[in-house]
């Protein structure tokens, strides 16, 4: 992967996870607190932690093609890391005050990180697809 592609990629990645913070907060919100209306605030430390979610994608580059058990080992590296700043962050910024408020962040962190790797095989798996039908299309032509 080229490092302009890469860069491309993290900022994907970073408004993907902005609006699913976004929008996953709007939903919680409606359902538990209605009253409750976003301030600034709350807005610059969602674009912060998205920020340094998808900045974390570095442990996922690799300027070589690698193996599927290594992109798998830099994965689940990369999971981990992303939940250990995420909640270390969160203490911090007095969002985690229990273990119960840990686990919940823990558990949200985990389905965005899902749904932004299912977005990102689902592209992966359309380029894959275009490169196979050219490849088909070259043999095609190659053979006649």
């Amino acid at each position: 992967m080229k490092t302009s592609e890469f860069v491309q990629k993290i900022v994907k990645d970073f408004l993907i996870i902005f609006a699913s913070i976004i929008i996953m907060i709007t939903i919680l919100r409606q359902m538990y607190y209605p009253n409750m209306a976003f301030d600034l605030n709350s807005i610059y430390i969602i674009m912060v932690f998205s920020f340094l979610s998808a900045l974390i994608g570095f442990i996922l580059y690799s300027p070589n093609d690698i193996s599927e058990k290594k992109m798998r080992i830099r994965m689940a590296i990369h999971f981990f890391t992303l939940e250990i700043l995420l909640i270390t962050l969160g203490s911090i910024f007095g969002i985690v005050n229990s273990a119960l408020d840990g686990i919940i962040l823990a558990l949200q962190i985990a389905g965005i990180y899902l749904l932004v790797r299912l977005l990102s095989w689902q592209k992966d798996k359309k380029e894959a697809q275009k490169i196979n039908e050219k490849l088909k299309a070259f043999k095609k032509d190659a053979f006649e």
